[in-house]
C-alpha cells in the first residue's frame, strides 16, 4: 500500500475564473523558470511535491508535504466533479470552489454548494479576483500574506469586508468559515484563500492548503494499491480524429496497461473492451503536429485517454475498472447505478441530462421532494421521451414532464411536444424549482378549469348616478368589490331575495364575459325595476346554490381571501332556501 496524490475538483460560477485559475495554477513559473515537474494530463494537470514546496517559499505556512503531488481536474463545473464517484460517493477527495470575490455567491456557486454537501466532499473556497478589487496594487509574488502586507489599509479593509460577506452568506448552508490564516482548526472551520488566477497572488497558499489538509483529514482514503487492477471514472467521452470514440478517464487506484479488458457503463447496461492504445498529451518540441503520446500503462491517480473499440456507447459518470472476475465485475458495476440506469416507476416524470453524475444529483434532489422518476437517460430529449411523458399524464397530469439538464431537444421531439412541458436548465436545482412552479401553476389552471362553469363568490355595488334604463333590463353601472361576476348568474340583496339575473356586461362599450375585483362595468340585469326592487349604491351578490356553495367549500385554496368572506356572507344570507 502506498499513499497517492489527491484528486482535486474545481466548481463555481460561470466566468468567476475558473479556467484563469486552473491556467496560472498550470502555467506557474517558479524562480523565473518554468516549473519542471507540472504534467499535463488528459483531463487532469499533475503538480509534483517539489513545485508545491517551490512555490510555498515565500508563503508563511510551515509544514512538511508528505503526498507526491497533487491530481488536479482541468475540466471545470459540477458535471466533471459529479462524474467522479466510487461506489456511489465522490473519488473528488477535495474541491476548490472557485467564488468571485467582487460578485459573491451566484446560482452556480450555490449548486456547487449543495452538490458538495449532497457528495460530503470537503472543499476550499479560493476568493478569486482580488486583484479587480478597488484600491488592490499587485504585487509580483505568488504568496497571497505577502501581498495583503503591502497593500494599503484601505485596500486590506475592503478585502475583510468582502470576505466576512462571503462567510455571512456561507453559513446559510451551515458552514463555518474563516479566512485560512485565522483559523486554529481546519476540522470545524471551512477555509476561504483570497487568489488572483490572472496574477497569481495567493496561489502559494491555496496549493499549500491542498497539500496540508490532504494529508491530515484524508490518509485513509489517499491509500491504494498501486500494483493492483486500475479503477477510474469516465470524464468525457470524445471523437478523435483518425481513432474514433474514445474516453478520457481518471484512473484514482491500481494500474492501467495496453492490452487490459476493462469494463464500464451503457445506457443499456456494461460493456467490456480490449485497450487498444493509452494516450497522453504530446508536449514534446519534436513533434509538435502529433497531438498524443502512446505510453503502455499508467498508474493511480492519473488522466489518461484510451483508445478501444466499442467506445461510442459509454457514458460520462460511469465508473471504468480492470476486469478480473468478468461476472463479479458486471455485477458490481452494474449494482453500483442500478437506481439511475435500471429502476423505473410506471407514473413518474422523465429525465435527460449529460452525464451519469448530473443525473444522480437530479435523482437526489427529485427524492428528496418525492417526486417519481418513470426513467432517467443521458444524451438529447427524444420524441419517446415526450410520448412516454404524454402517456403519463393520461394517468397524472403533475407528473407529465419531461425535466432536460444541460441538453437540447430534437426537432422530432420538439414538433410532438404541444401539449407536454418539457423544461430546460443548466442549475440542477433551477430545474426542479421550474418543474415545481410547473406543478403549482399546471394545478391552479385545472382547478380554474374544473370550476370555470360555476358561479363564482361575487360582490358588487350599484354606482350612485350610473342609472342607465329601469327595467326589462335594468341597466346599470356597478363596481366589482371581490370576486368574478359572469353573464348568467343570478344576483341576490342583502335580505337573500334574488332580483334578477346578468344578461349581459360591457366595458369601455365592449361586451364582456365577466368582470374581476376592482372592474367598474355596465351590467344588464332582467327582473328587477330600479328604485322598487334594487337602488342607488346598493350591495348585491351572485346567488349560489347549496351544491355550488359546497363545491366551493371543497376548494377554497382557490379562492383569494376577500372571495372567501363573500363565500361566508352569501352562505348566511341563501340559508332559508335549503
Amino acid at each position: 500500500m502506498t499513499i497517492r496524490s489527491p484528486i482535486i475538483a474545481v466548481l463555481g460560477h460561470v466566468d468567476h475564473g475558473k479556467t484563469t485559475l486552473l491556467d496560472s495554477i498550470r502555467h506557474s513559473k517558479v524562480a523565473q523558470k518554468e516549473a519542471g515537474g507540472i504534467t499535463q494530463m488528459i483531463g487532469a494537470s499533475y503538480l509534483q511535491k517539489d513545485v508545491i514546496e517551490e512555490l510555498n517559499k515565500n508563503a508563511k505556512l510551515r509544514f512538511d508535504i508528505k503526498i507526491p503531488g497533487i491530481l488536479l481536474i482541468d475540466t471545470p463545473g459540477h458535471a466533471a466533479f459529479a462524474n467522479l464517484r466510487e461506489r456511489g460517493g465522490a473519488i473528488a477527495d477535495l474541491a476548490i470552489l472557485v467564488v468571485d470575490i467582487n460578485q459573491g455567491f451566484q446560482p452556480q456557486t450555490i449548486e456547487s454548494i449543495k452538490i458538495l454537501k449532497q457528495f460530503k466532499t470537503p472543499f476550499l473556497i479560493a476568493a478569486n479576483k482580488i486583484d479587480a478589487m478597488h484600491g488592490w496594487k499587485t504585487q509580483k509574488t505568488y504568496s497571497f500574506l505577502e501581498s495583503f502586507s503591502k497593500q494599503p489599509e484601505h485596500a486590506r479593509n475592503k478585502l475583510d469586508e468582502l470576505i466576512y460577506q462571503l462567510v455571512g452568506k456561507i453559513s446559510e448552508f451551515g458552514f463555518d468559515s474563516e479566512r485560512f490564516d485565522r483559523i486554529t482548526d481546519f476540522k470545524k472551520q471551512l477555509a476561504i484563500i483570497p487568489v488572483s488566477g490572472k496574477t497569481k497572488e495567493g496561489v502559494a497558499e491555496l496549493l499549500m492548503l491542498i497539500a496540508g489538509i490532504s494529508q491530515k483529514f484524508l490518509e485513509v482514503e489517499l491509500k491504494i494499491e498501486v500494483a493492483g487492477p486500475a479503477k477510474g471514472s469516465i470524464i468525457e467521452v470524445k471523437e478523435e480524429k483518425g481513432l474514433g470514440h474514445t474516453i478520457d478517464v481518471i484512473i484514482y487506484d491500481g494500474i492501467l496497461r495496453k492490452g487490459d479488458e476493462i469494463i464500464f457503463l451503457t445506457a443499456n447496461g456494461s460493456k467490456t473492451t480490449k485497450v487498444r492504445g493509452l494516450l497522453e498529451p504530446n508536449l514534446s518540441s519534436n513533434n509538435p503536429n502529433e497531438k498524443f503520446t502512446y505510453v503502455d500503462e499508467v498508474v493511480a491517480a492519473s488522466g489518461v485517454k484510451i483508445f478501444a473499440p466499442e467506445l461510442q456507447d459509454a457514458v460520462s459518470g460511469s465508473p471504468i475498472k480492470v476486469v478480473e472476475d468478468l461476472s463479479n465485475d458486471k455485477k458490481e458495476i452494474e449494482e453500483q447505478f442500478k437506481q439511475i440506469i435500471f429502476e423505473k416507476t410506471d407514473a413518474g416524470v422523465i429525465i435527460r441530462a449529460d452525464s451519469l453524475g448530473s443525473i444522480e444529483a437530479i435523482l437526489k434532489l427529485l427524492k428528496d421532494e418525492n417526486i417519481p422518476v418513470k426513467h432517467a437517460a443521458i444524451g438529447k430529449i427524444t420524441r419517446k421521451d415526450v410520448l412516454s411523458a404524454e402517456a403519463v399524464a393520461e394517468e397524472d397530469v403533475y407528473l407529465g414532464a419531461v425535466l432536460g439538464f444541460n441538453v437540447a431537444i430534437l426537432e422530432d421531439a420538439s414538433n410532438v411536444a404541444n401539449k407536454t412541458p418539457v423544461i430546460l436548465s443548466n442549475i440542477i436545482y433551477h430545474l426542479v424549482d421550474r418543474y415545481k412552479q410547473w406543478v403549482v401553476e399546471e394545478k391552479e389552471r385545472q382547478k380554474r378549469l374544473a370550476f370555470s362553469s360555476l358561479p363564482s363568490p361575487a360582490k358588487i355595488k350599484f354606482l350612485p348616478g350610473f342609472a342607465f334604463r329601469s327595467s326589462k333590463p335594468a341597466i346599470f353601472g356597478i363596481k366589482v368589490i371581490a370576486g368574478t361576476i359572469k353573464t348568467g348568474t343570478r344576483v341576490i340583496n342583502s335580505s337573500g331575495s334574488i332580483v334578477g339575473e346578468v344578461k349581459g356586461l360591457q366595458h369601455d362599450k365592449k361586451s364582456i364575459d365577466e368582470a374581476t375585483s376592482g372592474m367598474e362595468v355596465a351590467l344588464s340585469c332582467s327582473g328587477p325595476t330600479i328604485g322598487k326592487d334594487i337602488i342607488e349604491g346598493q350591495e348585491l351578490y351572485v346567488y349560489l346554490n347549496s351544491d355550488e356553495i359546497k363545491k366551493w367549500e371543497e376548494r377554497k385554496d382557490i379562492l383569494s381571501s376577500e372571495e372567501k368572506q363573500v363565500l361566508e356572507e352569501v352562505k348566511r344570507l341563501t340559508r332559508k332556501y335549503f
